[in-house]
């Protein structure tokens, strides 16, 4: 036995009784091990925290406290790997304790040509705390938009509605559109003959309006009927409104138009399309 702890000994520690190339790098293993281990146990706790919040009678907003938790979770990450990483760098003669005592953590940042971290963090933290969005917003930045899938302190990711996920540097977020911040719009034009009666278009859709407001919570205000918004060349245009819940005023419009359609086709309302006569100059001639 003690022949086998001795051969195991001399494959991990070395003559001078300094670790050997492999030893060391069994101990970084181990050292990063304990830091998945102790960022699994902090990003428990900061879960508990959130939900604890989340209970309370004046607790946070739902959005708010899930955007918290992914900052706060991204900030433990970067801790404990940091924390792992000195020990490791160490092993090799690399003194990060005199870096960091002559330079300092910023130094050493710009040092490593970090300016950009730098400028991403910052500006994560400016986020977070301006509330320009949260996780599950709708959010339009620059050329992309979609919904807030995940906030941290470097990047900012969003999801579109054709499934494409878009990363995007803290630093480079200037101008953000936020859909999803108080009622929204639902608006939808609908064309009617000219030969219809209009006063009966207008009444049929209010009664119309009035049955989609008895079965949809998310309704905050309408569906109005605004009356006549304008004159197409085959149709005179009528424009129907409603303030919806955030997210909701596309399915709205949708269904709106659902109800149109049915609703015209019980009334006997004709929904207008182009139209071509064609003359047959022969039979025209026959004649």
């Amino acid at each position: 036995m003690q022949g086998v702890l001795d051969f195991l000994k001399g494959i991990f520690v070395g003559n001078n009784n300094e670790l050997t190339i492999l030893g060391k790098i069994v101990k970084i293993a181990i050292i990063f091990i304990l830091v998945r281990i102790g960022i699994r146990i902090f990003n428990a706790i900061i879960d508990k925290s959130i939900d604890r919040k989340r209970k309370i009678k004046f607790g946070v907003d739902e959005r708010k406290a899930n955007t918290l938790a992914t900052v706060l979770k991204n900030l433990n990450k970067y801790v404990f790997y940091f924390i792992g990483l000195v020990p490791s760098l160490e092993l090799f003669g690399i003194k990060t304790t005199s870096i960091l005592a002559t330079a300092g953590i910023g130094g050493l940042a710009i040092g490593f040509g970090a300016q950009s971290l730098v400028k991403d963090v910052i500006t994560g933290f400016s986020i977070l705390f301006d509330d320009q969005f949260s996780v599950g917003d709708y959010v339009k930045i620059g050329e992309f938009e979609g919904i807030v899938e995940e906030m941290g302190l470097r990047i900012t990711k969003i999801r579109d509605f054709s499934g494409e996920l878009h990363i995007i540097p803290n630093s480079k977020i200037e101008a953000v559109t936020n859909g999803a911040r108080g009622p929204m719009r639902a608006m939808v034009d609908i064309g009617v003959s000219y030969e219809e009666d209009i006063d009966r278009v207008l009444a049929v859709l209010n009664d119309m309006c009035e049955e989609i407001r008895k079965v949809e919570d998310c309704i905050l205000e309408g569906p109005t009927v605004l009356g006549i918004s304008s004159f197409g060349e085959y149709e005179v245009v009528v424009r129907i409104v409603a303030k919806t819940e955030p997210m909701e005023q596309w399915r709205i419009e949708r269904l709106i138009r659902m109800n149109i359609k049915e609703t015209f086709d019980r009334e006997n309302i004709e929904i207008p399309y182009p139209k071509r006569v064609v003359f047959d100059e022969k039979l025209k001639g026959g004649n």
